[in-house]
């Protein structure tokens, strides 16, 4: 019996080789605007580089609208009463809607949480419930810290 090796060109196993996952870069709620004044939040460059990319946020849950929501609002400090605006001009600054992969059980308000998914920015009205957002995470999960 002859063993042979296979010996395959860098290239070709390169080709070859299963994706990577990237890890989810992280953005704090001091990195999403560049400014704040009469024309409203603009994004920061960092929010319009990674949109459409993973992206991880440490904050809080704050009350959902309803306990079967498929989203929540991500907060940079504790809220007891939902953040709940009725219109995109009126959005806080240290606010982020998550709208989340599969149902997953709430937590309380007061507890750290890291949010991941994919970053959108702009207006945008939610179909379902009329919430409007300005920032999203989509296709999200989370865990407490």
């Amino acid at each position: 019996m002859i063993a042979t090796s296979l010996r395959l060109p860098l290239c070709l196993v390169v080709l070859l080789s299963p994706p990577v996952a990237q890890a989810a870069e992280h953005i704090a709620f001091d990195e999403f605007y560049k400014s704040e004044g009469v024309y409203g939040l603009r994004f920061s460059q960092k929010v319009k580089d990674l949109a459409g990319k993973r992206v991880r946020v440490e904050g809080f849950m704050a009350p959902p609208l309803k306990a079967e929501a498929k989203f929540f609002v991500l907060t940079q400090k504790p809220m007891a009463i939902c953040p709940f605006c009725s219109t995109d001009a009126d959005w806080p600054a240290d606010i982020l809607v998550v709208y989340l992969k599969k149902k997953q059980t709430f937590v309380q308000y007061n507890a750290i949480i890291r949010a991941e998914g994919v970053l959108e920015y702009g207006s945008w009205t939610d179909p379902e419930t009329g919430f409007v957002s300005l920032l999203r995470l989509r296709e999200a999960i989370f865990a407490k810290q």
